[in-house]
Parts: C-alpha cells; structure tokens; sequence
C-alpha cells in the first residue's frame, strides 16, 4: 500500500526543508536506510535516508523548492500503484500551522550550514549585455580562451555575462563565482587588467531568494538585537609580546599558530577566571557555565557559521589551531553537522583579516557575551614615558546587560589583556 513520505524536522528550530537534491528519480526503488534525498533546514544541509521501502511514486517537492515539517516529501507504493487518492486526502486535510520554535532565551545557539549551489533559481530582470568592443581577456589560454571555474561559467551563462569582461580574481587571473557575483553591468576589463566602465542605459536589478541559512541569521540575530540589552566595552592591547612569542613558537615548533588561536587561548582563561561572562540568560533563570565552549565565526559565502572549539581552556595553542583549521575546512566543503556548532557558551568574532580595525558585534543568543577583534595596527605609543612604534589590536565586548554588568566585562577585558601582553603566563599554564 503506497505511504507517504514526510518532511522531517532535522534540527530544534526548522519549520520548513528546502530539497537541495533528490538522489532518487520517480521509479526507483527506494530500500530502508538508503539515500533519498539532500534537505537544506535552518542550520546545515543533511541527507536524509528512507526508513520506508518501496518503488518512489511521486515527489512531492521539486529541487530548490520547500515544504513544512510534516508536509509530503514522497510517496512510495508498489510499482504502478495508484496514488493519486491518497494525495488528494492529503491536500484536502486543513492545513495545520508548524508550531513555532521555543523562545529564543530557551533555544540552543542555531547556525546555519550554507546550502548547496542550486538552492534556488535566481529572478533577473537584467537588460541583454549591450554590446561594446572586444576587450582584451585578462585571464586567458594561449588559445584566447577565457580561464574561469566551471561553476563561474555556469553562473555568468545564466545571467547572461560576457567573461571577456570579467576580472579574474583566482590563482593566475583565473575567474571564479565571486567575481561573478560581485560582477555589475557596465564593468569591462582592458589589457592591463583595469576595469573600465561604459555607460548602462538601461534600469536592471537582480532578486536573489533568501536561503534558509539567511533566514535563520535574520531572524536569530534581529531576536538577538532587540531583546538583549546590548552595551559594548572597547580596550586597546599591545601586542608587542604576543607577535614575538608567535614567531618564536612557529620558528621552535613549525606549527603556523595563528593570532586567532592565541586569542581563542587567552579568551578561555579569562572565562575560567571570570564565570559571570561565561553565562546564558534564560528567562527566569541565568545558567553559569563551568564548561568553556567557544564559538568561532567562520565566514562562508552565504553568511556565517560559528562552529565550537569544546574544552577550550584545556587545549594547548597546536590543538586549539588544527580543530579551528579543521572546521574552516569543513565550511567551505559544506560538511559541518550539527554536533560542530552547538553547545557555545561564549562567541568570538574576528575581523582583523579583512583590515577591520574595530567593531562591534550581535550577541550569539543564548551567550551573554561575543567578543568582536580587530586588526593589530602599527601607531605611536607611549612606554617608559617615550613615544616609540608599537602594534595594537582593539577588541569589543559585547554584553547582555540582563547577564552582565560594566564591572564584571571590564574585569574579564583587563584579564584578556593581560595575557595577550604577557603570553608568558598564558602558554606557562600547559604546553604549547
């Protein structure tokens, strides 16, 4: 007898599954625990494996579309059977609203994966390339063909862009998806690489669907924003000490540790010694953490993930750097699961990379705290009452005023400080 196949709800949070890709075709025999389709929720894309038996009838849900929880994600029956009654009760039934998730005090932290490339078509309403004199191709073969990805070479053939007029921005000159994406009409490129412009006489835009990964971030980050009281503590760290100890455990050790891994390792013994930033608020109650548990954002294309470093305060510097390596990684190639990302009890945002000096961050709910980090600059300082060069780095203490007060933030700051200009005390606590 043919059953119906549901949408299943993956994750504490989803109400709705995008199928990113459907692994079996109308016809084919599905076995239990075999591999039907790839679903997007709010947090990661997941396989989804079939419980049921059966030869598959009908999908239900067409790739790069969603269904809610517990709406019709397949049908299996027996070969030709008919199923078009058992359908048609379906659709006839009332439709009955997903509950909506806990509040979001109560809720673990929710991140979500990015979904796959084909989540979902994008609307143009984009005039035809106007036509301009060739240019000289930046990236190019010897035989005069464009160097682009295949993935850049589907995207510029869908909205309709001229590779010739694309800047490469890969290995070699070699064009990739971002420079599709960050492509506008109107640009061209000359023989020196230089993008030019001509004029654009005709109004164009581009829809782009949001993705259940932005949803989530909108949606988490908005509750996030207007619900928890935010103040912000700024403090300037030297950062003299810790740029040496690094060169000297890279050139000891040859592991490249990196000035995130030494905050990571500084901001977790701070934690240890000051509990009250290591909380959660959860409505009629605040949970002090005694476990460390640090949550650190990793920019993917679709948005930000923020998978956990467990136990930070007893990992060494060599530890702390392999995981964060391993789960960067793991972004990129979209393979992170919900076991990376949960459990957080303080977030660490950091921007220096991207030559942002300072910032200020939206807390990680259910955390108390994130902290946002900046660059190491090189200025003037002031020390034994002399003007000499030095390197600072500026870091913002996000915090739940429900949670945490000036003192207890400050404390925390001057204690993280104090480590990062004297990483003696921080790496003389365990080996490196």
């Amino acid at each position: 007898m043919a059953e119906i196949v549901r949408m299943p709800k993956m994750s504490d949070t989803m109400t709705e599954g995008v199928v990113a890709k459907w692994h079996k075709k109308v016809g084919d025999t599905v076995k239990s625990g075999e591999l039907v389709a790839e679903i997007e929720t709010d947090k990661a894309t997941m396989e989804f494996e079939s419980y049921q038996e059966g030869v598959l009838l009908y999908r239900g849900v067409d790739e790069g579309k969603s269904a809610p929880v517990d709406g019709i994600l397949a049908i299996l029956g027996k070969s030709g059977e008919d199923f078009k009654s058992l359908l048609e009760a379906e659709q006839s039934k009332p439709v009955v609203s997903a509950p909506a998730p806990a509040p979001a005090a109560e809720q673990k932290p929710v991140v979500s994966a990015p979904p796959v490339a084909a989540a979902a078509p994008k609307k143009e309403n984009a005039p035809a390339p106007v036509s301009a004199p060739a240019a000289n191709v930046v990236a190019s073969n010897n035989d005069g063909r464009t160097k682009a990805s295949p993935l850049a070479k589907k995207l510029a053939n869908e909205k309709g862009i001229d590779l010739s007029r694309v800047v490469g921005s890969g290995e070699q000159g070699r064009i990739v998806k971002r420079d599709i994406d960050w492509y506008k009409p109107g640009m061209m490129t000359n023989g020196s690489g230089v993008v030019s412009s001509f004029a654009v006489t005709q109004e164009s835009f581009e829809e782009t669907p949001v993705s259940q990964m932005r949803k989530t971030i909108a949606k988490r980050l908005s509750e996030s924003m207007f619900t928890a009281p935010h103040f912000y503590l700024t403090m300037e760290i030297d950062m003299d000490n810790a740029i040496s100890a690094r060169e000297s455990i890279i050139a000891v050790t040859n592991s490249r540790i990196s000035f995130n891994d030494l905050v990571i390792k500084a901001v977790a013994a701070s934690l240890r010694q000051h509990p009250k930033v290591n909380s959660s608020w959860l409505g009629d109650r605040i949970r002090t953490n005694h476990h460390v548990h640090i949550g650190v954002a990793v920019a993917v294309e679709e948005g930000l993930l923020v998978p956990v470093v467990r136990f930070a305060d007893s990992k060494t510097l060599r530890q702390i750097n392999a995981e964060v390596k391993t789960f960067v990684q793991k972004a990129k190639d979209k393979k992170l699961q919900p076991a990376d990302w949960e459990g957080n009890t303080f977030t660490i945002s950091n921007l220096g990379m991207f030559g942002i000096d300072e910032f200020t961050a939206i807390i990680n709910p259910p955390d108390a705290c994130i902290l946002a980090v900046g660059g190491i600059q090189q200025k003037p300082v002031v020390k034994n009452g002399q003007v000499v060069p030095g390197n600072v780095m500026k870091v913002t203490l996000s915090c739940d005023h429900r949670v945490v007060d000036g003192a207890s933030g400050s404390e925390f700051l001057r204690t993280l400080k104090g480590l990062l200009e004297n990483p003696v005390v921080l790496l003389g606590e365990m080996a490196i």
